[in-house]
């Protein structure tokens, strides 16, 4: 694993979307929510100094549900979720570890049970 200080570059499978991520913690939640577990979504969880948009605003859509208070982000060309703004931290970034150039696999993967949020939330904030 690299250094917390390193970035990561990511994007979309078109390539239109593209971003970078510093990982201050080799963690991440494999959530069993609706949405989650139909993207195959491994949420990255980071603050907005750690996240970095470089291209492809203009290719991104959005999808709001339930609360509405969740944003997430997918290229409108390829329909990848590289990136969204979670519900559990509004002001941060969750990045799809799944779209990471380098993969996941250096990530320990902890399963999160989206499928009560009310109940689980507050072990991840």
């Amino acid at each position: 694993m690299s250094e917390a200080q390193d970035w990561y570059a990511g994007g979309c499978h078109c390539g239109r979307v593209r971003f970078r991520v510093r990982i201050p913690e080799p963690k991440a939640l494999a959530c069993n929510c609706s949405i989650c577990s139909k993207k195959g979504f491994i949420n990255l969880i980071v603050p907005p100094e750690d996240f970095e948009l470089l291209q492809g605003e203009e290719e991104l859509a959005s999808y709001r549900f339930n609360t509405k208070v969740a944003e997430h982000r997918f290229c409108r060309v390829c329909g990848i979720h590289p990136f969204s703004r979670p519900r559990s931290h509004p002001g941060s970034y969750d990045v799809n570890a799944r779209c990471l150039d380098a993969g996941h696999e250096f990530l320990a993967v902890t399963p999160f049970d989206g499928r009560n949020w009310e109940q689980s939330v507050d072990s991840i904030r």
